[in-house]
């Protein structure tokens, strides 16, 4: 009961599940997680990419396997060990690994960036790395993985094209998005919406270090609508959005979370912080719908 307090008070924290693949450790946010199950027999795909390994149907729900040995460039798993099930940007995935180590609770400033210390496989799919108890545990970026594997499964960009083209707006926009790539996405996907206006930052610290800056020279009108992502090092989004939401010269400023995370349990948290709108990374085109309507009625009142 106490971890879930903390972590749904904004306080930076996250739990990471340890698992292994070969001796090697690896880890996962708790909060993606559905359920560890011991591993199925699967039905090949024909077709399919390497690291698919199959579908199976537990409770009647269609599930995709995949092989995260041959993601990480360590050969094929065999029959046996788990199936970590996670759901994120709406999909339901099995994670294919050996074994199961524990829970650790970790703050994000305590996660550092991928260095030489890891393999260019692991790098590639690594969003940090974790210092516990004198091993490392490399955090996979399970969103990459996913979308490597099947880029559908990204930010659906078909919906912008039905807004068409817009006035360009100066609107000024803070982004806050650990993904390079994301983030790039995410302010080219709003250029071409018309918001080219955009202040984007790899986390929720060099995010707010910008927005506190903009409140000591008496400029907060140089920030308009916030964006920001849940999992992010050093400061994540939660934490954000609570330093955020409960400064009286900041509150006011529309907040939206736009996260793979979004789903009832993070929704709950991000309202008790008080963010003002909770989108799936998918929904880009709303997302600008979204920033359409924040915006105006923030401009109106």
């Amino acid at each position: 009961m106490e971890s879930k307090i903390l972590l749904e008070n904004g306080t930076n924290e996250l739990e990471v599940l340890e698992f292994k693949i070969d001796d090697h450790c690896y880890g996962i946010n708790v909060a993606k997680i559905k359920e560890i199950i011991v591993y199925q027999e699967v039905t090949p795909v024909p077709n399919a990419h390497p690291s698919i390994e199959g579908i199976f149907m537990p409770r009647d729900t269609m599930i995709t396997a995949i092989d995260l040995r041959n993601c990480l460039q360590r050969g094929a798993s065999k029959p046996g060990g788990l199936f970590i099930i996670t759901n994120f940007n709406k999909l339901d995935i099995a994670f294919h690994v050996d074994s199961v180590v524990g829970i650790h609770r970790v703050s994000w400033a305590d996660i550092i960036k991928p260095n030489a210390t890891i393999s260019k496989a692991e790098e590639s799919i690594s969003t940090g790395i974790i210092k516990f108890e004198n091993q490392l545990i490399i955090i996979l970026d399970f969103e990459k993985i996913v979308s490597d594997i099947n880029p559908n499964t990204g930010l659906n960009m078909d919906a912008l094209a039905e807004i068409g083209s817009r006035p360009r707006n100066e609107v000024p926009i803070v982004l806050a998005e650990d993904s390079q790539l994301l983030n790039k996405l995410i302010v080219d996907s709003l250029n071409k919406a018309g918001y080219n206006n955009v202040r984007h930052f790899e986390n929720g610290k060099l995010a707010y270090d910008y927005i506190k800056a903009c409140k000591d020279r008496g400029e907060l009108n140089n920030i308009k609508c916030i964006i920001t992502d849940i999992e992010m090092p050093i400061m994540d989004g939660h934490r954000l959005t609570k330093l955020v939401k409960s400064d009286d010269a900041t509150k006011d400023i529309p907040l939206i979370i736009f996260s793979s995370l979004v789903n009832e349990e993070m929704r709950r948290k991000g309202e008790s912080l008080g963010a003002d709108r909770q989108l799936s990374k998918p929904e880009i085109g709303n997302l600008v719908s979204v920033i359409d309507e924040l915006v105006n009625a923030s401009d109106a009142s």
